[in-house]
């Protein structure tokens, strides 16, 4: 089969043939129908060699979706023809965080060195995907895999991140998200359908602010020196009650501090390399600051029940496989409005 792989550090993306994967016990075989690009695999092709705990080539991609195409032995849960979305991050399934459904903390898995698809196990990015097990896959009914996949990260990231403050997005409450890309312009019609907060976006160019406006954000702002006052001078001064970071780059997190109020949370999704002083004085009184990762099982099932209500407007561009490396090359630019998906 066809695969897209990242072959060796520093190298570029590049597609190959490689051999068809056959389910082992437990395991589920996907025909893949959908696969999404995503910044964090960019952060993989940027590691270092001491940086990769995993060996390389690695077939890319972890967001996925497809058809079940054959069950290993002892597998259940779902029929071949199945049309299912993969949740990615994978845990040990025992310890007490995967038994809550929170595998994306799962407290076994760099011990054992289990790795999401794409992200140290072979990924999306292929004709074919091997599931380890069958409670990874939530199935997706007639829902389009191709505006359907970006749920299982861009999707879930800040459904997770959302669900974290609900408590604090209240009406008469402002929440704030810098960065209006892949992330951001679903994070923003997230906060738009489960709360009653006043979306402000921040971004660095009026394309993505377009697309935040078009997707629901009340005011769309660049992402300046400029734009911590004008959030005070939005919310009468008192700064914004949440601030979702999916840039997380030293300066987008610095505005975050500036931007956000007493008892307020600044949550940090990007991958940029930023961090928040934390201590008495250098923020608003009672202001928490996080750096969650990905979601939980439940959480991915809700989304996909929320997806099935109509009411997201995923933004995407498509690519077929042998186009995948023009994908991320644009991705790295900053080219891509919306969510870049690969149609093999």
């Amino acid at each position: 089969m066809k695969a897209l792989q990242y072959p060796s550090v520093g190298a570029a993306p590049v597609v190959v043939t490689v051999r068809d994967p056959e389910p082992g016990p437990g395991q589920v075989l996907l025909k893949v129908t959908a696969a999404g690009a995503c910044h964090s695999d960019i952060a993989v092709m940027e590691m270092t060699a001491d940086q990769l705990s995993f060996p390389l080539p690695l077939t890319l991609g972890h967001e996925g979706v497809g058809t079940v195409a054959a069950l290993g032995p002892g597998a259940s849960g779902v029929s071949v023809g199945d049309s299912v979305a993969v949740y990615g991050p994978w845990g040990c399934g025992v310890c007490r965080m995967c038994a809550q459904g929170k595998e994306n903390y799962c407290l076994r898995a760099d011990a054992e060195r289990i790795f999401p698809p794409g992200l140290g196990e072979p990924g999306s990015m292929a004709e074919y995907l091997l599931v380890d097990d069958a409670r990874h896959l939530v199935p997706i009914g007639d829902l389009d895999p191709v505006t359907t996949v970006p749920l299982t990260d861009a999707g879930l990231t800040p459904y997770h991140a959302v669900k974290l403050s609900l408590a604090k997005l209240v009406p008469g409450s402002t929440a704030v998200v810098i960065g209006a890309g892949g992330l951001g312009h679903v994070g923003i019609q997230l906060l738009r359908a489960m709360t009653a907060s006043r979306v402000i976006a921040l971004d660095v160019t009026e394309g993505k602010l377009e697309l935040a406006r078009t997707v629901g954000a009340h005011e769309a702002l660049l992402s300046d020196d400029k734009a911590p006052a004008r959030i005070r001078e939005l919310t009468g001064g008192v700064g914004a009650s949440v601030v979702l970071d999916f840039v997380g780059a030293p300066p987008t997190v610095a505005l975050a501090g500036k931007s956000v109020g007493v008892e307020g949370d600044v949550t940090v999704v990007g991958l940029g390399g930023g961090a928040l002083p934390v201590g008495f004085g250098t923020l608003p009184h009672e202001t928490t600051v996080r750096s969650p990762y990905w979601g939980t099982r439940s959480e991915f099932a809700e989304l996909i029940e929320l997806a099935r209500q109509d009411v997201l407007d995923i933004h995407v561009e498509t690519f077929s496989l042998d186009e995948a490396p023009r994908a991320y090359e644009l991705l790295t630019s900053g080219n891509i409005n919306g969510r870049a998906v690969i149609v093999p």
